[in-house]
C-alpha cells in the first residue's frame, strides 16, 4: 500500500512538503538522500536537509511511537568496519533528529553493515544501492508492527537519548 500526504512546512531555510514522503509496507520513503561524508558518520548539508522530511513525518504522525533508522553499507572493506560504520551513521541520524526537536524515545538507531544487500556488490551502481538509509515504522501507539522486533534484526547502535 502506498500512501501520499500533502501539506507544507517551512523549517529554517528548507521548505518541506509532506508529499516528500510516502509510506510503503511500513517504510517511510523520502525523495532526498541522506548523505554522509565518505567513510564517516558526518552528515553532509544535503543529508541534514533530507532529515527535515523525517522530522516533519514524525511531527505529522504522532501515533508512530517508534521509528527505526536503519543504515546499510556495501561490502567494501571488512565486515566489522562496515557494521561499525552503519551503527555510527544510524546513531548520527538519530542524534541529528533529536537536535531538530524529535523525541529521542521515538527513535531506534540500527546498523546492518553489509548483511542485507539490495543489489549485487560487483558494480558501482550495485554498491551505491547497498549504501542506504531506511526508515521503518517499528511501533504504532506503543505496539510493535508486523511481528518484527523493534530492531528489525539489526544491531542497535546506541541510546538515542544519551548525550
Amino acid at each position: 500500500m502506498k500512501i501520499i500526504f500533502f501539506s507544507i512546512l517551512l523549517l529554517g531555510s528548507v521548505t518541506v512538503f509532506a508529499q516528500d514522503y510516502t509510506i510503503e509496507n511500513n517504510e517511510v520513503k523520502i525523495n532526498r538522500t541522506v548523505q554522509f561524508e565518505t567513510g564517516t558518520d558526518h552528515l553532509t548539508k544535503e543529508g541534514k536537509a533530507a532529515l527535515e522530511i523525517i522530522k516533519k513525518y514524525l511531527d505529522d504522525k504522532t501515533y508512530i511511537s517508534l521509528l527505526r533508522i536503519e543504515c546499510h553499507t556495501d561490502n567494501s572493506g571488512s565486515e566489522q568496519a562496515n557494521q561499525s560504520l552503519s551503527e555510527k551513521r544510524a546513531l548520527a541520524i538519530s542524534k541529528a533528529l533529536v537536535e531538530m526537536g524529535a523525541d529521542c524515545k521515538r527513535l531506534i538507531a540500527v546498523g546492518f553493515g553489509s548483511s542485507k544487500p539490495v543489489a549485487a556488490n560487483d558494480t558501482v551502481e550495485g554498491r551505491a544501492a547497498n549504501r542506504r538509509v531506511v526508515f521503518f515504522n517499528a511501533a504504532l501507539r506503543g505496539r510493535l508492527i508486523g511481528g518484527m522486533p523493534a530492531d528489525g534484526g539489526g544491531k542497535v547502535a546506541g541510546d538515542s537519548c544519551a548525550q
